[in-house]
């Protein structure tokens, strides 16, 4: 190696050792290394060269480069463990915890609005003399629809746009299965209600495809239309806490006969007619009837000693009258601002 090909190795080494200290990040060690080591790097080049000298010279020649190699990759190496201890200390640093600092506390939860209103129906249904009965999510077509005098060529089914499983099970459309397989397993007198979750094919403001509804049923000797209406029209003033007029209107359920569906005083208007009620000063919050014969008849009740009726709500309707909420989904989006009202 020439006198001049040294003093570019010393030279090189020189820099190096500078580079070197003047790295304070781990990225600037990454550039260096491609600097000196890459494919370009002044190192790579400098072994290029030796395959132009003659043996005795390659060999003087590679023994320096080698050395020189060597030490810079040892520098390189050593600034950058100190880089990462120092990366290390720092991260720690701004992590620590200070154990004698005070705490931030815990903040009180609160129940879902969801939950509140069923555990209060529960409520004052039991001050009534009701149970709670509670019965499986995933139903079979007899407790679902048979038994409920819906037969499989009804056009009822058509009300129901139902999740079913491939063996034939479906997720219950409303909590009356529950009703069924009571009546199988008790005799008259009943007086129950069945909260729970059900499950349709909707979603839209007013409709999820999970929602809460809440079922009734009486069946005993002498029981009436009075007796039911009576019953609902306690529930819903004890409900709002405050008088409210009730009405019942003619309706359809395959379940029930007669049937109705039960509207409310608006709560908002005082029946004086407002956005909400659409102007008719009514909001409709249930749907009921006399339970019908051949429904007592499947579960082995005599229906020409018993009568009963029965009657259905949706919590998530009632708590979006009890709270003024125009949107079921905020229910479920779990917007913790929106959830800490009820906190």
């Amino acid at each position: 190696m020439t006198d001049e090909s040294t003093n570019d190795l010393e030279t090189l080494a020189a820099r190096a050792r500078e580079s070197v200290d003047a790295c304070t990040s781990l990225a600037a060690i990454e550039e260096l290394k491609v600097e000196f080591f890459g494919k370009k790097g002044a190192i790579t080049a400098l072994l290029k060269t030796l395959g132009s000298l003659a043996p005795d010279a390659r060999r003087e020649a590679g023994a320096r480069v080698n050395a020189v190699r060597d030490e810079i990759g040892a520098l390189v190496a050593a600034r950058q463990a100190e880089l990462d201890r120092e990366e290390l200390e720092r991260r720690l640093a701004a992590g620590r915890v200070d154990v004698t600092q005070p705490g931030r506390g815990q903040q009180p939860g609160g129940l879902h609005p969801i939950t509140r209103v069923r555990r209060r129906i529960e409520s004052l249904f039991r001050n009534a003399g009701f149970s709670v009965e509670e019965g499986p999510e995933v139903e079979d077509d007899w407790h679902n629809f048979e038994a409920l005098n819906i037969p499989a060529n009804h056009p009822a089914r058509a009300m129901h746009d139902t999740f079913y499983f491939p063996d034939g099970r479906l997720l219950r459309t409303h909590t009356s299965p529950v009703q069924v397989r009571a009546m199988l397993r008790d005799k008259p007198p009943l007086r129950m209600i069945m909260p729970g979750r059900v499950y349709r094919c909707d979603s839209d403001m007013t409709h999820t495809p999970m929602f809460h509804q809440v079922e009734g049923l009486v069946v005993d000797e002498g029981v009436s239309f009075a007796h039911l209406k009576s019953v609902l029209h306690h529930f819903v003033e004890r409900f709002f806490e405050r008088r409210l007029g009730i009405r019942f209107r003619p309706s359809y359920f395959p379940f029930t006969e007669p049937s109705a569906e039960v509207d409310i005083e608006c709560v908002f208007c005082s029946g004086k007619g407002c956005r909400v009620c659409k102007g008719t000063g009514w909001l409709e919050v249930a749907g009921c009837g006399m339970v019908h014969p051949n429904v007592l008849g499947n579960v082995g009740i005599d229906p020409e000693r018993y009568t009963g009726y029965a009657f259905g709500m949706g919590i998530e309707r009632l708590a979006m009258l009890r709270y003024n909420v125009n949107d079921i989904r905020m229910y479920f989006d779990n917007d913790l601002r929106f959830l800490r009202q009820f906190g």
